[in-house]
């Protein structure tokens, strides 16, 4: 096998896998999620569990990518190598899979939650520090909880640094923490955002930025992977006689194309499709209702499925309105907020004759 390392450019790596040059694809696509594997299972503990083996996910990234031309690569930052971009958004996957794997044998925790999002240099930051800080104003804690919460939560710092600030052991930090987490942190959190933790609607391209310097380039001897032929000739084309129903992945939108995804009623878009919405299109932090630049809020938090249906019924008469717009209708309620597709789907029956609205498959 050729060994291009050192020699092609991201430029010439991206046209390879287009091309379907399976050496390029092997060596690179292959060798670059291996490598981000490593590190995710470490994190994770990935292997040994049911479709969260390396050769499933990266193939499953894979068909993400051809499906889309391998556009998301070419859309990263000047400032990340194609190697970080490529692994941050496998990481994306892998979070996915986690999400499912969770949802049959187990939760997923607040941590695992927390370090979902890349918070550095982002509008986000403000938002989540705003949140904590709420808490801090608004729970019934003492100076000492609140010093805590701060320091770990915003400030970054770790379990002894706050011990030493605080003057108190280590053990004692973690338990307060701990505490403090399950009885006021992780439900004020519940309620206020949409902790999936992934993006389970919409696939981002936007990479988490890593160290390069943690990746290591030595190969894991995985098998080598099916041909991209192979890969490609495996896709289903779709029926275009059926009617049209929203894609599970959603990275761009034609101009009159309009996302619609659940919220809450305080607009805090923090996680799964809200928080595309918002670093994608257009969503606004605090509006949580309503059209906001190419999306549409539905709020799904705020109690049971009779509390959704007056927000349905609302979008589906300003569809009705705005023909000249197309609404893709995103799994709303099926996440945090907990409902089933059984549950939410029959609120959107009238919005089967409505020819500009998009909806999930089955529903």
């Amino acid at each position: 096998m050729p060994m291009y390392y050192q020699r092609l450019s991201d430029d010439e790596i991206i046209e390879g896998f287009r091309e379907g040059d399976s050496d390029i694809i092997r060596e690179y696509f292959y060798g670059y999620c291996e490598a981000g594997y490593r590190l995710f299972d470490q994190r994770y503990q990935l292997s040994g569990k049911q479709n969260l083996d390396f050769m499933s996910l990266a193939h499953q990234y894979a068909i993400y990518l051809m499906e889309h031309n391998w556009k998301p690569l070419e859309d990263h930052s000047p400032e990340v190598s194609l190697k970080t971009w490529l692994i941050g958004g496998f990481r994306y996957v892998v979070l996915d899979a986690l999400k499912w794997y969770h949802r049959e044998y187990g939760s997923i925790t607040f941590e695992d939650y927390l370090q979902s999002f890349d918070m550095k240099g982002d509008n986000l930051r403000l938002q989540f520090n705003r949140i904590v800080e709420d808490i801090c104003d608004h729970a019934p804690l003492d100076r000492w909880d609140r010093l805590i919460i701060t320091m770990m939560l915003i400030r970054g710092f770790k379990g002894k640094e706050v011990a030493a600030e605080c003057g108190i052991t280590p053990s004692a930090v973690s338990q307060r923490y701990n505490k403090l987490k399950d009885e006021i942190i992780v439900p004020y959190f519940r309620k206020n955002f949409d902790m999936d933790l992934d993006m389970p609607e919409v696939m981002d391209e936007r990479a988490i930025v890593m160290s390069e310097a943690m990746i290591e380039e030595t190969p894991m001897g995985t098998p080598a992977p099916m041909a991209y032929e192979d890969m490609r000739m495996s896709k289903t084309e779709p029926d275009m006689e059926q009617k049209r129903t929203t894609p599970e992945f959603i990275t761009e939108l034609q101009p009159n194309e309009i996302f619609v995804f659940g919220s809450n009623l305080k607009g805090m878009h923090g996680g799964g499709a809200a928080y595309i919405a918002y670093r994608k299109f257009g969503a606004i932090m605090g509006q949580g209702v309503g059209l906001q630049g190419q999306s549409y809020a539905i709020p799904t938090m705020q109690g049971g499925v009779e509390t959704i249906k007056p927000y349905v019924d609302e979008f589906i008469q300003f569809a009705k309105e705005h023909k000249d717009m197309t609404f893709l209708v995103t799994r709303i309620g099926c996440g945090i907020a907990g409902f089933t597709d059984d549950e939410i789907s029959p609120l959107f029956e009238e919005a089967h004759e409505v020819e500009n609205i998009v909806l999930p498959p089955n529903w």
